[in-house]
């Protein structure tokens, strides 16, 4: 027996849960002990999913970590500055 990962588009469910009702001689559907782990997996698979895309497509800037030091302690600095902390 395999086990597999099955994403389903939102609109597809029911066809889908019918489909496997016909053959249910051939497919077990059990829960995921992972997910009892980790109950947002899939949110933050998403999100990260989006950040990538965005990435990907210019719609976001990746940047390394030694930049973005310089800019949070030029922007700490400032603050101290304004502020007199």
């Amino acid at each position: 027996m395999k086990t597999i990962a099955v994403e389903i588009q939102d609109n597809y469910l029911k066809s889908f849960i019918s489909y496997i009702n016909n053959n249910s001689d051939n497919i077990t559907i059990s829960k995921n002990i992972s997910l009892d782990n980790d109950p947002y997996f899939h949110e933050r698979q998403k999100e990260l999913k989006d950040i990538r895309n965005n990435i990907k497509n210019g719609n976001s800037k990746l940047i390394s970590f030694e930049d973005f030091e310089t800019s949070t302690n030029k922007f700490e600095k400032e603050l101290e500055f304004k502020y007199g902390n």
